[in-house]
């Protein structure tokens, strides 16, 4: 047996029946507080790299690990759309 249920809800709507709270707010200070730190690492930045090492604080084996996963996911994309031979 199936039983399906469609409801028109917006976003508010399905928080508030589920009981989850609003946290429009707290999100909107984290956005602002966000984009007031982000201006000021580009405002003192002048060389990209040393900023994005510090937003991205993986250490080389963590990027060297990341850049292993980006080829291997490309390699196995790549194989997929080719099919078995």
């Amino acid at each position: 047996m199936k039983l399906r249920i469609d409801l028109d809800l917006t976003p508010d709507e399905a928080r508030r029946v589920m009981g989850l709270p609003d946290v429009t707010k707290l999100q909107e200070k984290l956005v602002a507080e966000m984009e007031k730190r982000m201006m000021a690492a580009l405002e003192t930045a002048s060389d990209p790299e040393a900023m994005l090492k510090t937003w991205f604080n993986w250490g080389s084996q963590g990027m060297e690990q990341f850049q292993r996963f980006m080829q291997d996911s490309s390699r196995r994309a790549t194989s997929r759309e080719r099919g078995p031979r």
